[in-house]
């Protein structure tokens, strides 16, 4: 496996890197949190990037899309994580896309994808229920009702739902809590009777929100994928997530870590530059090694999304587990550094700080990454 970027995706690397710079820097996120903007990004931003080619980066050309592949997403997510840079371009482009594209039909993909690449829609993820990501432990149910389902349920933590304009449900078909099997995905329209839809306000100052449904009537036609078989499409669009996020861990993370050396190159204590003192150098440079092995880590899980690798389940694990510890080691190391003021709002580490920490959470955090590496690998 070549952990090297093409010449295509160089270009799209340093294309996302002034694009994010200049249209969503960190100040663009402070603005948003103290404006306390509901909808939580920017929609014109969301359409710039559609005109980018962003938005349509796994989409294929016959729906509007660039089809760079998951490499060139996590490019762009990882820019986005340097700048701290708020859209539904994890929720939509990359989860959505990626389900409809897995497992859509070809009413579900005309419809939905040309709208997602063009900047048009935004579409949830509704799967966890609890205070942990569990996929296997989903509880809401699908019932069969006439030429259709009723669902029944709740979900948390559903990232963009509070202005998303359909949603993928996963509920329970048949089996029971706990069963991999026996999930099916489905796709809701929020407006439909029975749904119920909670914002949420999130410590990184962004959005997800709470939705609860209660007899809510799909008709057949919006099931996505097989039913009782929705772990064959969700399973892929939890890798894509999961190396999606490790890629916007690694943004989050060598920013931190940039600014933090910045600083203490600066920073004078006792009559000198602190990044002089050799404690401080040590802590520095085991924690830019961390970082270059995890820049491998999230390389080989895109690497092995794109070669429809059997092993990426075991990679994008890999790369979400490690790029938990390592974010979090770096914002943690950057406050210390940044002394006392780095607990305070006036420098940006500590938003790179609570960013890292939501981030660690969203599809399994390394505990769980860890513990299912090893229980697949049967240690």
């Amino acid at each position: 496996m070549a952990l090297l970027l093409n010449e295509d995706e160089v270009m799209l690397r340093d294309t996302a890197e002034g694009f994010f710079a200049e249209k969503a820097p960190v100040k663009g996120l402070r603005k948003l949190r103290d404006e306390n903007d509901e909808t939580g990004f920017d929609r014109s931003l969301w359409k710039e990037m559609a005109e980018m080619g962003f938005t349509g980066v796994v989409i294929e050309e016959d729906h509007g899309g660039v089809d760079m592949g998951f490499m060139a997403a996590g490019l762009i997510s990882e820019q986005m994580g340097r700048n701290l840079s708020a859209s539904p371009f994890l929720s939509t482009a990359i989860l959505a896309a990626t389900a409809l594209r897995e497992g859509g039909s070809d009413e579900q993909k005309g419809t939905w994808l040309p709208k997602i690449a063009g900047g048009e829609a935004i579409i949830a993820l509704a799967l966890d229920e609890g205070a942990k990501h569990n996929p296997a432990g989903t509880s809401a149910t699908a019932e069969k009702s006439g030429n259709g389902f009723k669902l029944n349920g709740h979900k948390a933590m559903v990232v963009d739902g509070h202005v998303a304009d359909a949603f993928i449900v996963a509920a329970r078909t048949s089996g029971d809590e706990g069963d991999a099997s026996g999930i099916s995905l489905f796709m809701v329209d929020p407006k439909t009777d029975g749904v119920s839809t909670e914002r949420t306000a999130m410590v990184d100052s962004r959005n997800a929100a709470r939705i609860d449904l209660e007899n809510v009537e799909v008709s057949g036609d919006a099931l996505l994928g097989t039913l009782d078989d929705g772990m064959a499409v969700l399973g892929k669009v939890l890798n894509a997530g999961r190396a999606a996020v490790a890629a916007e861990l690694l943004g989050a993370g060598s920013q931190a870590f940039e600014s933090t050396v910045a600083y203490i190159k600066e920073r004078k204590q006792f009559g000198k530059i602190i990044g002089e003192f050799q404690a401080l150098q040590h802590r520095a440079s085991h924690l830019y090694s961390e970082i270059e092995i995890a820049r491998s880590a999230v390389l080989g899980a895109l690497t092995a999304l794109d070669n429809n690798d059997p092993k990426a389940e075991l990679f994008c694990s890999m790369a979400k587990a490690k790029l938990g510890s390592v974010a979090k080691l770096a914002s943690q190391e950057g406050v210390q550094m940044h002394g006392g003021v780095g607990m305070t709002d006036e420098y940006d580490i500590g938003l790179f700080m609570k960013r890292i920490r939501v981030l660690q959470e969203l599809f399994g955090d390394a505990h769980y990454h860890m513990n299912s590496y090893a229980t697949t690998n049967a240690f």
